[in-house]
């Protein structure tokens, strides 16, 4: 027998991509192992370990990652009300440097020199993995099929990807799914390429997977109690029928459950790459929607005016970091602990209502608050002199 080239760790899913990847692996002289993460998405992972065994992968490791991807990456999201362009909660960014740094644990144990992805040439995602394993594993070995000429002039296209399959006896569906690419854990789901890449067509009917229509929701909003502290959601409460959760893996599926009955969390957007192009992309949000609106309550109502000027910054910079493919860095380690430390405050209880779409702030309450209901009154003057505020006004107006 021929000697191999060695081990490569392939971050696998299952789908036309990877499985096909994974046996022109086996095709160029590598033994494989395939890794699978359990990040929440819905995937028969039994399925796909036997699918993996049957294409020759020499070990199938499907790792369960959900509460380590809630807890490790979501909540210091949550922290720093991450939101990329304004508009994108970061669903696909946060997870993939929560899988690479599980793929190079499987590979460091298992003595593999390699580890392999299916993320395209013009994405993000090559990028996010990457750095993520150089910063982990420096002297790892990453291959990159879809950046190999011999792969990438060989299967120019998903035809011939199928025929490939066809003639490795690779169980694949005789039709694509949908016309469009999916990527879904429990934060998101991304839908983008196909029939979407003309940014002018409208979602097809039947895209949406986790909300519904808003405009076939219920006309009776759920009220939700969410409890935060040092800026982390700790307990929820529903309002009108005193569900009550307060570990996050369950706390987090629960809000994703209210909020898809309500349709909250869906947005339609072109964003800029870090690699270079702007893609159209639709996503699904619900649970972290609701949060992002709780959390920047409850932070207002208890960090000083000035701390949280510079936390806007640091949360910018975190999210562009996050974005690109950064989890990793020096830089964002740093950031990460600065608004980790701008949270010990952030304690409290807010109050939302979720209909038809949007999540309503009702009230919020808070131990830590900096509101001074006597100072802030029109009706009692409190420890305020109003006549001081003219000196104020005329210092600001001298330039």
């Amino acid at each position: 027998m021929a000697q191999t080239k060695g081990t490569v760790v392939l971050a696998y899913s299952g789908g036309l991509d990877t499985s096909c990847i994974l046996v022109w692996l086996k095709e160029q002289g590598y033994d494989v192992i395939a890794y699978l993460a359990n990040i929440g998405q819905n995937e028969d992972f039994d399925e796909a370990r036997k699918k993996a065994v049957h294409l020759g992968a020499k070990k199938v490791f499907i790792e369960d990652m959900r509460q380590e991807f809630v807890e490790q990456f979501i909540w210091p999201a949550v922290q720093a009300n991450a939101i990329y362009e304004d508009r994108y909660l970061l669903g696909t960014s946060l997870a993939r440097p929560c899988i690479a740094r599980k793929q190079v644990e499987i590979a460091k144990r298992e003595g593999a020199k390699y580890v392999s992805h299916g993320a395209t040439g013009k994405g993000n995602d090559q990028i996010r993995f990457e750095l993520t394993c150089y910063s982990l594993y420096p002297e790892v070995q990453i291959i990159a099929p879809w950046r190999l000429p011999e792969f990438y002039t060989r299967f120019k296209g998903r035809s011939d990807l199928m025929d490939y399959a066809k003639k490795h006896d690779i169980p694949v569906p005789v039709t694509p799914k949908n016309p469009w690419s999916m990527d879904e854990n429990i934060m998101h789901i991304s839908y983008e390429a196909g029939v979407l890449e003309n940014p002018k067509n409208r979602a097809p009917a039947g895209l949406f997977q986790k909300t519904k229509d808003p405009s076939s929701c219920p006309a009776t909003p759920d009220i939700l109690e969410i409890e935060f502290k040092e800026g982390v959601p700790v307990q929820v409460t529903n309002l009108n029928d005193r569900t009550r959760h307060n570990k996050s893996l369950e706390l987090f599926a629960y809000l994703n459950e209210i909020a898809g009955t309500h349709g909250v969390g869906r947005i339609d957007i072109v964003e800029n790459r870090f690699i270079g192009m702007k893609s159209r992309g639709i996503y699904e949000t619900p649970a972290g929607t609701i949060l992002h609106h709780a959390h920047l309550d409850i932070e207002t109502f208890t960090m000083d005016r000035e701390v949280r000027k510079i936390k806007q910054h640091l949360s910018k910079s975190f999210s562009e970091q996050v974005y690109n493919g950064f989890w990793f860095s020096p830089e964002c380690d740093f950031i990460r602990s600065c608004i980790s430390r701008s949270q010990e405050l952030v304690e409290g209880k807010v109050q939302v209502s979720v209909l038809r779409g949007q999540v309503y702030i009702l009230g919020r309450e808070s131990p830590k608050s900096l509101y001074n209901e006597e100072l802030v009154s029109m009706d009692v003057q409190g420890d305020y002199e109003p006549s001081d505020a003219s000196g104020f006004i005329k210092i600001n107006a001298v330039r």
